[in-house]
């Protein structure tokens, strides 16, 4: 496929998936008002040698049983660390989280133990690392791989081990999975070793998975399959999902919720079709603007200018300032408020405010 083929393929992916917005949004799944997770004005910084890092600065969000929140923001806007940071797998030091709360079923999770982390690590909560060429041990076969959390977390035997193992390979759509179970990763294609990593992620049934930038890796046709999965395994399931990504295009389909992320900050959160149809940040209508579509080909894509805050200085107002095209001389000064939009609609910007509205309108 050469590169002209290939930004179309994307592009016609992205359409369908907008669609999808459409056909879908008046038929949002019904979500349980139970919050499985609570992320209260998380603070995480890294100590460097060049200095200080504020990698997270007072996030917050809340996540409830059977949703699919997607995280979505720019590479350095804090989104793998603050999934780092719910599962427990901040290196501290250089690391620290300096201020905020990670309620899980009622506990703090950044003030257990390790051991403590250890009984909810890959049982309670599991993550989906990045790279599913790198995520599996390619000295061990895809059964041990499969088994080891299992029967260290239940304490069962090699057979029903196994037993499960096959079950959760048939859940993931991989053929033959008693033969499988004795191939290595090597003999196994990119798409098919990322359902492997999502085997894993859920064979200890947890009530929460993170799925860090899970189809960065593969091509744009295999995207749409692992993305279907999700949706598929969720349905049976009822897992809580968050889904971590670059590409505001990708989790048209499934996500039922999405909290845009900037420079360490949630800046918008809303229900799908609202981000998507009725965005009020500047830096959230840039994201969609980024993406191509075949229905506009003639146009040039907008790219947004300039680049983002440096963080061992973050700036004391909207960190957007310097991008902004609607930037005022106090967006630079002062981090505007939260505006509740509706419900489930919120977003941090200075054109939500009454005197702002009365100069842009």
């Amino acid at each position: 496929m050469n590169e002209h083929q290939s930004d179309n393929a994307k592009a016609l992916v992205c359409n369908r998936q907008e669609d999808l917005v459409r056909q879908k949004g008046k038929n949002r799944k019904a979500v349980s008002t139970e919050k499985v997770l609570t992320v209260e004005e998380l603070h995480v910084s890294f100590k460097t040698f060049g200095g200080e890092v504020q990698a997270l600065r007072g996030v917050s969000f809340d996540l409830y049983k059977g949703e699919t929140l997607a995280i979505v923001g720019e590479s350095g806007c804090g989104k793998s660390v603050t999934a780092n940071t719910i599962m427990g797998l901040i290196p501290q030091p250089p690391g620290r989280i300096k201020n905020g709360k990670v309620l899980f079923k009622g506990k703090d999770l950044t003030k257990l133990s390790k051991a403590g982390l250890r009984k909810i690590q890959g049982v309670d909560i599991s993550m989906i690392f990045q790279d599913p060429m790198t995520a599996l041990n390619p000295t061990l076969q895809i059964g041990e791989q499969l088994t080891e959390g299992y029967r260290t977390h239940h304490k069962v035997s090699k057979a029903d081990a196994r037993k499960k193992a096959i079950e959760m390979l048939e859940l993931v759509g991989i053929p033959s999975p008693e033969e499988r179970l004795k191939q290595y990763p090597h003999q196994f294609s990119g798409g098919m070793r990322q359902r492997i990593v999502i085997a894993i992620a859920l064979i200890c049934e947890p009530e929460l998975l993170i799925a860090d930038e899970p189809t960065t890796a593969l091509d744009v046709t295999i995207q749409a399959q692992i993305l279907e999965l999700f949706d598929e395994i969720q349905e049976k399931t009822g897992v809580s999902i968050i889904l971590i990504t670059h590409d505001l295009g990708v989790v048209a389909k499934i996500a039922d919720r999405i909290a845009v992320m900037y420079a360490g900050k949630v800046i918008e959160i809303g229900e799908k079709r609202e981000i998507f149809y009725t965005p009020q940040h500047p830096y959230t209508k840039g994201l969609l603007n980024s993406v191509p579509r075949l229905d506009l080909k003639e146009e040039e894509l907008q790219p947004i200018e300039g680049t983002p805050p440096d963080l061992f200085a973050p700036p004391e107002g909207c960190p957007f300032t310097a991008r902004c095209p609607f930037a005022m001389d106090v967006c630079d000064r002062v981090y505007p408020e939260t505006t509740q939009l509706t419900k489930d609609h919120a977003v941090n910007c200075w054109l939500q405010d009454e005197r702002s509205k009365l100069v842009f309108t």
